[in-house]
């Protein structure tokens, strides 16, 4: 077996919502041995980003089967991606960064993530050792759920057949998860992170959101930007993207969560070419709130889209969009009516 002399950490993660009811979301990254609360876990692996219709079957089955054996749940995931190792950094759109992805997740109620660094060392384990090393010695997992379309180990050798006759030899049930279909019109169209990404990068985040069983968000700190929104009329919460995001510039109808909140918004993804063609920021601006932001952590969810982003000859002709924008964000808004974030395991 490879040894990693990597350390292992453990991060408790409150929920935000209401830390006093629910169970604390445990994070394990590069764990030498199964970590506390962990032990012993059904674990769903995968990469998980988008966390899409396909990944919550994976996990709501691992879930089903840590309540039959009475263990702990937790998916077992990896950072950076694997493309991203390859190919270098940003070279995938990620949906969902490691901290969007812990967020949701613990909104699923499993136990937590455990977050293997993909290096040299992991990229060059077969897949035998990767079970053995991996699942078995420092995880020691009770069972692994996986996707239909699973690989893992130096060069992608391993398959859910290989996983399997692993869980055989080292006594770990496995269970592998079907094709689980889109919510499009075309039923032969599987969920997908890659078409999901390709939609965004269209800024047509409804397709996304059919692709994918829920909004596109953005999750982050607010900071302070310029302040040029509050200067015309509409103050803004400004995050910075993660930067692989290649969501299409433009305005969007959203719905931002601020704690245990919902409010609806439009927001501005780009680069503020009216003014000072910038780096990317997202900024929002909240319906019917009154109050300071900064420092807070919200999520933002793309509800619909509504223009590509411009470069007006005024602000003032600016202002008057942003008034024509803000009545369609809110027209587009009262004809939804998706829960303001839909991942759940018990739909």
């Amino acid at each position: 077996m490879v040894e990693s002399p990597r350390r292992w950490r453990l991060t408790i993660w409150v929920p935000l919502a209401d830390p006093s009811s629910a169970k604390k979301f445990i994070v394990a990254i590069d764990p030498a041995v199964p970590p506390p609360g962990l032990a012993g876990a059904v674990v769903a692996i995968g990469n998980f980003d988008g966390i899409h219709r396909g990944h919550l079957a994976v996990i709501k089955r691992a879930r089903s089967l840590a309540e039959e054996f009475n263990c702990p749940c937790a998916v077992l995931t990896f950072e950076p991606h694997p493309a991203d190792f390859f190919r270098g950094p940003n070279t995938i759109f990620r949906l969902t960064p490691r901290d969007a992805k812990a967020r949701a997740l613990e909104q699923l109620g499993i136990d937590g993530m455990i977050v293997i660094t993909f290096d040299k060392v992991l990229a060059s384990l077969q897949a035998e050792a990767f079970a053995a090393e991996i699942l078995v010695r420092r995880l020691r997992v009770r069972a692994v759920v996986a996707g239909y379309d699973f690989h893992f180990g130096a060069g992608r050798s391993g398959s859910p057949v290989v996983l399997e006759e692993a869980g055989e030899r080292h006594g770990f049930a496995v269970e592998i998860v079907e094709r689980v279909p889109a919510d499009t019109a075309d039923i032969g169209e599987a969920a997908s992170s890659t078409a999901a990404r390709a939609a965004l990068e269209a800024g047509d985040v409804e397709a996304a959101a059919r692709l994918l069983g829920h909004p596109f968000a953005i999750l982050g700190k607010v900071i302070r930007g310029q302040e040029l929104g509050r200067t015309l009329g509409f103050p803004t919460a400004n995050l910075l993207p993660d930067p692989s995001c290649r969501l299409r510039h433009g305005i969007y109808a959203v719905r931002v969560i601020v704690g245990a909140k919902t409010y609806d918004g439009v927001a501005s993804y780009g680069r503020r070419p009216t003014f000072d063609n910038g780096p990317t920021l997202l900024e929002a601006f909240l319906f019917d709130f009154s109050g300071d932001l900064y420092g807070e952590t919200i999520e933002v969810l793309f509800i619909g889209g509504i223009r590509a982003e411009a470069k007006f000859d005024s602000a003032e002709a600016l202002m008057a969009q942003m008034q024509r924008d803000e009545t369609r964000a809110r027209e587009i808004l009262r004809g939804d009516c998706r829960s303001p974030f839909s991942i759940s395991l018990r739909s």
